[in-house]
């Protein structure tokens, strides 16, 4: 680590990327506005672009300020809300700082860290304060955050908006999901920015929480593409202790602006100083492989802070799900009662609907197909009592956590699974009673820890309970951060689903190994998901780390399960293989029934072989909405896999195994599209071949429409 200080007096300055690709420049403008602009390769990024907050005003019939204080300049109140412009410029500090580090699990053993900093303090005169922001700028692109120093006139404070603006230079391509206070599981859309308001109401679609805020509000990571082939990605690192941020078209001006989620009474952050936002985050590139390949959202997260990390491990699963999803099976044990309360209702005495699936023999077939074929965990839902009216109904006391059906046998399934190498994963659904789960987490994660579950996949389906409370605002996401920390404490791995989006903290609690909060393969049986959705989520949700996708489906026919479910799979089955290389996560679930993966023993073969965990990835061909080819190198291993992912119109690539050690020998095991393999008419033809490789080896392999293909690079010894 190398830190270099200098200390400047004038009111604009630059800085370079560590390889003098890109310059950032600040500006105080002529009303005292800070503002920035982004270049690379000399190209605008970021036009001038403002930067600042609207605080709150305090009430001026109040006897007390938000400090407690003898409310005594209440004709100073509109002018403290202003800390947006009116600054000066009290120092400026350049430094840099090149490092190295070790994820616990990651798509590669180590990440480098470097990047150039520039740190503002400013000085606002009419109201005796001092804003710090902070700039890192990276070889692929940059960061920026707010710093509120503890001061005398600055220590309780309640955030109106924040302003970061971000100024386009064009009316980019754009692939959007709508703004929203409560859900990411929208359909992408493909447009330019100015087509962005007319198409707003196509594209926001049911879901069971939403809160869609404007015409032209869109959700992060927002990927984008400028006519002359730059590519370039919004998102935010870090997001603690503050609210989710979406982002706000000004579509005559083309530019965005910061849209922060409020709580149930309209604020949108209660601060106390010494704090800090997150870090408001632009990557850059003429390349698109290079934004697939970028770690500043990781690299603006603090390091690791659990000390003794040998219990968190990557987790390919199975479960109790599919069935489930498709409605053939029920979470619900009886159709009986209306409605159930939890410590009253005797189920005992009730009839079982017969399509509870989270019962006893079911769960034991699920294990033994698990350890059949290698598999470490299974997932099992809808155990616990309380699902006969788990949803829509505002319900506060909705699930203990503890109390199983009578048909789930907690004891017996543990030692069941535990003689086979087994574990069984954990469910918690809060149906968004999050006062309700609080109340009961140390309970529930003791009751895993008494069990054997080390994993538990949670969930937040419905409105907030705080009544009014958002998913993404400021009160939910400390929410979401206390629960993966108390976990920590019994050595527990969480799995959120419904969640923020990540922002990158599990590079600081990697026992988060997980997280859904965008439309997964759930919504196949549902309808459908866009042919291109998996072409796009690299680049946009998968930007602030991994998703549990759950793909691994191979009967596309959701009729097949569920007579009366006429949904479709939009994928053919080896793209499904694919998904599995180009969907990073550490957690990898095979999601179909094992009825259906024994029809295609031999394509399984692919799901069983391919790595959870990985010391290098190469990402070989990409463009966002078309097709995306990655490589990856198992950790502790010199076998590769592959997986090709394409959209309507299939793709054709051809791939150089140049990235194999020289003068070694493998085996390529491709798993590839039949001729007449097509995502709708024949999604189940598929070529298994064999061929020896070496790094100076070529192949040209065609992706069907909506299909992709999936290969195994197995080292010859």
């Amino acid at each position: 680590m190398l830190f270099c200080y200098s200390l400047y007096v004038n009111s604009q300055t630059s800085i370079t990327s560590p390889d003098g690709n890109l310059k950032m420049t600040f500006t105080l403008d002529k009303e005292g506005a800070p503002t920035y602009d982004l270049l690379y390769f000399g190209k605008t990024v970021i036009k001038p672009s403002k930067l600042g907050l609207e605080l709150k005003k305090e009430d001026p019939n109040k006897k007390t300020d938000f400090e407690w204080r003898e409310n005594k300049d209440t004709d100073k109140l509109d002018s403290k809300t202003n800390f947006y412009d009116g600054f000066t410029l009290k120092e400026k500090i350049t430094s840099n700082f090149t490092e190295s580090w070790k994820p616990v699990w990651g798509e590669e053993s180590e990440i480098s860290n470097n990047y150039n900093e520039l740190y503002i303090n400013l000085f606002q005169k009419t109201n005796n304060r001092n804003l710090v922001i902070r700039f890192r700028l990276f070889n692929d692109g940059l960061g920026f955050r707010y710093e509120f120093p503890q001061q005398q006139n600055l220590n309780y404070f309640v955030i109106k908006e924040e302003h970061s603006q971000f100024a386009m230079n064009g009316d980019h391509k754009a692939f959007w999901i709508p703004g929203d206070y409560d859900t990411q599981e929208y359909d992408y859309t493909i447009s330019k920015l100015s087509e962005i308001r007319g198409l707003m109401k196509k594209a926001i679609t049911p879901n069971s929480s939403q809160t869609p805020f404007s015409p032209t509000g869109v959700q992060t990571a927002l990927m984008m593409k400028t006519e002359d082939g730059l590519y370039i990605n919004i998102h935010e690192a870090a997001l603690v202790d503050y609210s989710c941020m979406n982002l706000n078209l000004d579509d005559k001006n083309m530019i965005f602006e910061s849209w922060l989620t409020p709580d149930a009474q309209g604020d949108k952050g209660y601060m106390q100083t010494p704090c800090k936002s997150p870090w408001r985050t632009i990557i850059v590139s003429d390349d698109a492989r290079k934004i697939l390949a970028s770690r500043i959202t990781l690299n603006l997260n603090e390091p690791c802070k659990i000390a003794d990390t040998s219990w968190i491990t990557p987790v390919k699963y199975i479960g109790v799900w599919w069935d489930m999803i498709t409605n053939k099976g029920s979470w619900a044990y009886t159709d009986e009662l209306p409605s159930v309360q939890l410590g009253v209702t005797d189920y005992k005495k009730t009839k079982p609907n017969g399509r509870h699936s989270a019962n006893t023999e079911n769960v034991k077939r699920y294990i033994d197909f698990a350890a059949k074929h290698g598999f470490s965990q299974v997932l099992v839902e809808g155990w616990n009592e309380g699902w006969e009216d788990w949803f829509g109904k505002s319900k506060d006391y909705v699930f203990d956590f503890l109390t199983p059906y009578p048909d789930f046998d907690v004891k017996a399934l543990q030692s069941y699974a535990k003689s086979k190498g087994v574990r069984i994963m954990m469910h918690h659904e809060t149906s968004s009673s999050v006062r309700n789960y609080e109340r009961h987490m140390d309970a529930a994660y003791k009751f895993m820890v008494d069990n054997g579950y080390n994993a538990v996949k949670s969930g937040y389906v419905g409105d907030i309970i705080p009544r009014g409370e958002h998913h993404y605002g400021q009160w939910m996401n400390n929410h979401y951060l206390y629960a993966v920390k108390k976990a920590a404490d019994y050595k527990i791995m969480v799995n959120a689903h419904e969640a923020t989006r990540p922002t990158g903290l599990c590079r600081t609690y990697p026992n988060l190994i997980g997280n859904e909060s965008a439309r997964g393969t759930e919504y196949e049986s549902f309808g459908g998901n866009n042919v291109n959705h998996t072409t796009i989520l690299p680049f946009t949700r998968l930007i602030g780390g991994p998703m549990d996708y759950t793909p691994g489906i191979f009967e596309q026919d959701c009729s097949v399960m569920n007579p009366t479910n006429n949904s479709h799979v939009r994928s053919t089955l080896t793209r499904q293989l694919a998904l599995y290389v180009t969907m990073y996560s550490p957690l990898q679930m095979a999601a179909d029934i094992p009825e259906n993966y024994e029809r295609f023993m031999d394509a399984f073969q692919f799901i069983k072989d391919v790595a959870i965990d990985w010391d290098k990835t190469e990402y070989l061909e990409a463009e966002p909405g078309e097709y995306i080819t990655i490589a990856r190198k198992a950790k502790a291993s010199n076998d590769w896999y592959i997986g090709c992912t394409a959209g309507e119109g299939g793709h054709t690539s051809k791939l150089d195994f140049g990235f194999l050690d020289k003068g070694k020998k493998y085996l390529a095991t491709v798993y590839a599209d039949g001729k007449d393999a097509d995502w709708r008419k024949n999604p189940q033809s598929y070529t298994i071949t064999n061929k020896v490789v070496t790094n100076k080896s070529k192949m040209t392999i065609k992706a069907a429409n909506g299909g992709g293909f999936a290969i195994s690079v197995k080292e010859l010894k």
